[in-house]
């Protein structure tokens, strides 16, 4: 990558310590490119509202993402996070953003408002069927998925084992899928799992490991104590949806957004 490569160029010969001067530069200039990102003018003031409940600058520092990588962001939505991805990678990296036809509006949208940020962005549809435009197999870095999987569960029929079967098979040995979804009580009943936009741990690790993941580290950057996983109109009772309306309002804005897992994990070299 990019940064290891800078920084080997200008660590080298530097005796005992040159490996770990390597990776701290490397993740010094990783971390200082997300801040630009995340700080650049283009993002939209409303997402830019959110970071304190999205840790942006955190989330994508865990999953290691680099300004050099080829990452994919499976179902982007409305784009909250290509506003910082596609800037981030786009001089040195290759971003993707892949979802159904449909799916794509949101990045199509940017891409067209704005060519000069997002213009360089890479489209392919996500679950892949046939002669569909895919991203190749064994290209990626990084693959993204943010409050997806609850998506993949609740869909008829669900697409969960496919969904990480495909991710599994874009990225490079040793590549990482980073996984950030609404966190359902171990102890709930799985039934939940297919109406409130909740899902447990135990379930996402168990279609990643049976896609050929490994787990590699959990953290509690996106976690939220406040959140006690049971209104009546599931996650979206809580900002930014509101799905109740006015109904308990301030209740659920007090709360803020979800409690979230963040999972990393590796395929194997």
């Amino acid at each position: 990558m990019f940064a290891a490569i800078v920084a080997g160029t200008l660590l080298s010969g530097c005796g005992p310590t040159a490996g770990a001067e390597r990776a701290a530069a490397a993740s010094v200039y990783a971390d200082t490119s997300i801040a630009a990102a995340i700080g650049a003018e283009t993002r939209t003031p409303a997402n830019v509202a959110r970071d304190q409940y999205r840790h942006p600058r955190e989330t994508l520092s865990f999953f290691g993402v680099e300004p050099d990588d080829t990452v994919v962001e499976i179902w982007p939505g409305g784009g909250w996070y290509t506003e910082i991805l596609a800037p981030l990678l786009r001089e040195r990296g290759t971003y993707w953003a892949v979802a159904s036809e449909r799916g794509l509006n949101g990045v199509r949208g940017l891409i067209a408002k704005d060519p000069a940020t997002y213009g360089q962005i890479r489209l392919a549809a996500f679950p892949a069927q046939g002669s569909d435009a895919r991203v190749p197999e064994g290209s990626a870095d990084v693959v993204l998925t943010f409050r997806n999987v609850h998506n993949w569960l609740m869909a008829e029929p669900p697409i969960g084992e496919e969904a990480f079967r495909q991710a599994f098979a874009m990225l490079k040995p040793g590549g990482v899928l980073g996984v950030v979804d609404h966190r359902l009580p171990e102890s709930a009943d799985a039934a939940r799992e297919r109406s409130s936009g909740y899902v447990k741990v135990s379930t996402v690790r168990r279609l990643a490991e049976a896609a050929g993941f490994r787990l590699a580290a959990e953290s509690e950057i996106n976690a939220n104590p406040r959140d006690t996983k049971d209104h009546p109109n599931g996650v979206w009772s809580l900002p930014p949806t509101f799905r109740g309306g006015d109904v308990d309002r301030d209740r659920f804005a007090a709360i803020g957004e979800s409690d979230r897992m963040t999972l990393k994990f590796v395929k194997p070299d």
